[in-house]
C-alpha cells in the first residue's frame, strides 16, 4: 500500500528574473523532457517584467509557477502512505491489518478525514487492561464486529443492531444461580444446554452466543426470534469466546482523537524535527492541503528526506538563487554570468561560456542532441537573445549569439528589428508601476571585498521615459538599500539607442567610488557612461575590480 512519487526537477531562474531567465528555463525544461523522459518543470523565482509577459503572450506560453523556495518539506521527505480503516472496524480487524502491513500505527478516517489513531499500544490496552463486563455496550459494539470476531453466524436478529445496554456474562452454572446474575439486556456466553439458554431468554438477554457449533433448537430460534434476541454461533469454546469477545470493540472507542500532533505537506522539515524532537511517538500523520489523511512520517523516515531537484539557469549566485538553496540538490548549472559564491554538496553539470546570453547555450545544447527547436521555442530563445544582448549592441554579444538568433528568428518567423521594438516598447511601458516595482523589475545583489551593494535597470528607447523614471528613483533609492540591507544601490538608466547609461547612486560613498572607478571628475553632474549598456560585462566588472583594490 505504499507509494513512491515520481522525482520532479525544477528549472529556475534568478530572483528577478528577466526574459533570459525565464525563456531559457522553459526552452530548457521541455529540452529535459525530451532527452530523458522525466519530469522536468521550468520555474521562475519572481516576478515577471512586462518585456517577458509580452514575449510570453506573443508566443502562446504560459507563465512558469512561482517557486519562493526549495527548502525541505513534508512533501519532500518518505510519506508512508496508507489507507485509514472507519472508526466501526472491531479492534480484531485492526489488529489483523496492522500486522499484514507490518505497522505501528493505524488512522482511523471517515470520508478521507482524520479521526484518530490506534496504536499496537492501544490495542494491547484494550486487551490486557480493561476488566469492565460492560465496555462492549458502553464502546457501542455492532453484533456483526461480534460475529466476525467470534468466527460465527446469525442465527436470528439484526447483524446491523448495536449491543447498547447490559453487561458480558458467561453462563456456566445452574439456571437455578443464573437468574442471580443475569440481568435485561446482558448479552450471555453459553454452551449447548437447552435449560441454560432458556433461561437466558426468560431473563430478557439481548444477546445469546451459543459455543462449539452446538445445535439450536427450533423452540429457541422461535422465542428468541418473537424477543428480538440476537442469537450468535460460533466454533470456538466459552473459554475462547469469552477471550476474544471484547476484541469486537470498535477501534474508536480506544482510538487517540484528542491534541493529534499532525503536519501539513508543506510544513518544513526544520520545524518537523523540532517537534519530533519533544514528542515520543512512533508515527506523526501528514495531512494534505485539503485537510485530508496522506499518510506517516517517522524519525527514521525524517533521515530519507529526499532533496529537492533543481538546475540553475543564467545565474550561479547564491544571493541571486531561490531561498532555501542550500538545501536542495543542484544538479546543473547553465549561465553565462562571471563565476559567484554558488557551492555544491557534490559534482555538478556546470556549463558557463562567455557569449551574450544563456539561451545561445541552451540553443547549442538542442543541436548537440540532435532535437529540432519548435516555432515556439524558437520564438522565446531568439527573444532571450534580443534582450540580453540588446539587439547586439551590448558589448556582451558575441557572433554566436547573433548567429544562433538569425537562425531561431527563422524558424519563429519573426523579423528581429520590428520583432525587438515591440518587446523593449513594452519592456520600457512603466505606465500603471510604482517606484518599488521599477527598482527591482530587474535588480541584482552582488559582494565585493565585503561591501553588498545592488544594482537594478532599466532600458529604454525613449529618453524622457527615462528622465521620468529618474525623477520617480531618486527619493525611493535609499528605502530600497535599507529594505535589502544593502551598502550601496546603484540604478542603470539604459538608452538603447544611444548606447549609454545615466547612473544614479545611494549609500555611503557610493557617488565617489563610482566617479572614482570611472575615473570621472569629481564635479561630475549626471553620472552619465557613453557605450556602457550592460550591467554584467562593464559595470559589475569595473566596480568590482575598483573595490577589491581598496
Amino acid at each position: 500500500m505504499e507509494k513512491r512519487k515520481t522525482r520532479k526537477t525544477y528549472v529556475v531562474g534568478h530572483k528577478n528574473p528577466d526574459t533570459d531567465s525565464i525563456c531559457s528555463a522553459i526552452a530548457y525544461a521541455n529540452l529535459k523532457r525530451q532527452i530523458t523522459g522525466e519530469e522536468y518543470v521550468a520555474k521562475r523565482a519572481g516576478e515577471l517584467n512586462s518585456e517577458t509577459e509580452y514575449v510570453l503572450e506573443r508566443f502562446g506560453v504560459e507563465s512558469p509557477g512561482y517557486l519562493n523556495d526549495v527548502h525541505l518539506q513534508v512533501k519532500d521527505m518518505d510519506i508512508r502512505q496508507i489507507e485509514g480503516i472507519m472508526g466501526h472496524v472491531s479492534i480484531k480487524e485492526a489488529w489483523s491489518i496492522m500486522k499484514e502491513m507490518n505497522i505501528k500505527t493505524m488512522p482511523i478516517t471517515r470520508n478521507s478525514q482524520l479521526e484518530g489513531l490506534i496504536t499496537i499500544g492501544d490495542i494491547a490496552t484494550s486487551y490486557m487492561e480493561v476488566y469492565d463486563s460492560r465496555i462492549l455496550a458502553t464502546a457501542r459494539t455492532q453484533y456483526r464486529n461480534i460475529v466476525n470476531t467470534l468466527d460465527g453466524t446469525i442465527i436470528s436478529g439484526n447483524e446491523h443492531g448495536y449491543f447498547l445496554n447490559g453487561k458480558v456474562v458467561i453462563a456456566a452454572s445452574s439456571p437455578e444461580l443464573m437468574e442471580n446474575f443475569i440481568e435485561k439486556d446482558d448479552l450471555v456466553i453459553l454452551g449447548n444446554r437447552y435449560e441454560s439458554q432458556l433461561c437466558a431468554i426468560e431473563m430478557d438477554a439481548s444477546c445469546l452466543v451459543i459455543c462449539q457449533g452446538s445445535e439450536i433448537s427450533k423452540t429457541i430460534k422461535k422465542l428468541a426470534a418473537e424477543r428480538d434476541i440476537v442469537v450468535i454461533s460460533t466454533p470456538h469454546d466459552t473459554f475462547t469466546a469469552a477471550r476474544l469477545i471484547n476484541q469486537s470493540i470498535p477501534v474508536k472507542y480506544f482510538m487517540s482523537k484528542e491534541n493529534l500532533e499532525t503536519f501539513r505537506l508543506n510544513d518544513y522539515v526544520e520545524d518537523v524535527k523540532e517537534v519530533m524532537a519533544k514528542k515520543k511517538y512512533r508515527d506523526f500523520p501528514v495531512i494534505d492541503k485539503k485537510g485530508r489523511f496522506y499518510g506517516f512520517i517517522s524519525r527514521r523516515r525524517l533521515m530519507g528526506s529526499r532533496k529537492k531537484q533543481v538546475i540553475l539557469v543564467d545565474h550561479n549566485e547564491k544571493s541571486q538563487a531561490v531561498d532555501g538553496i542550500e538545501e536542495a540538490e543542484i544538479l546543473e548549472i547553465i549561465d553565462h554570468h562571471r563565476l559567484g559564491s554558488m557551492e555544491t554538496i557534490g559534482p555538478v553539470f556546470f556549463r558557463n561560456q562567455p557569449v551574450g546570453c544563456t539561451a545561445t547555450i541552451i540553443y547549442q545544447m538542442y543541436q548537440e542532441n540532435g532535437i529540432q527547436v519548435d516555432k515556439t521555442t524558437a520564438g522565446l530563445l531568439c527573444s532571450a537573445i534580443i534582450s540580453d544582448t540588446l539587439l547586439f549592441r551590448s558589448p556582451t554579444c558575441t557572433m554566436v549569439d547573433q548567429a544562433a538568433a538569425e537562425a531561431l528568428a527563422q524558424i519563429a518567423g519573426i523579423d528581429m528589428e520590428t520583432y525587438a521594438g515591440q518587446m523593449f516598447n513594452a519592456g520600457s511601458n512603466l505606465r500603471g508601476k510604482n517606484a518599488e516595482e521599477i527598482c527591482f523589475q530587474d535588480f541584482k545583489v552582488f559582494n565585493a571585498n565585503g561591501i553588498a551593494f545592488g544594482v537594478g535597470q532599466i532600458t529604454s528607447m525613449n529618453q524622457d521615459e527615462l528622465d521620468e523614471v529618474r525623477e520617480r528613483m531618486e527619493p525611493y533609492l535609499n528605502e530600497a538599500r535599507n529594505m535589502q540591507r544593502l551598502d550601496m544601490v546603484f540604478f542603470m538608466l539604459t538608452n538603447i539607442l544611444e548606447e549609454s547609461t545615466e547612473l544614479m547612486c545611494c549609500g555611503d560613498g557610493a557617488r565617489a567610488r563610482m566617479l572614482e572607478a570611472y575615473e570621472l571628475p569629481e564635479d561630475t553632474g549626471h553620472i552619465l557612461l557613453k557605450g556602457v549598456v550592460s550591467r554584467k560585462k562593464q559595470l559589475i566588472p569595473t566596480l568590482v575590480s575598483y573595490l577589491q583594490q581598496k
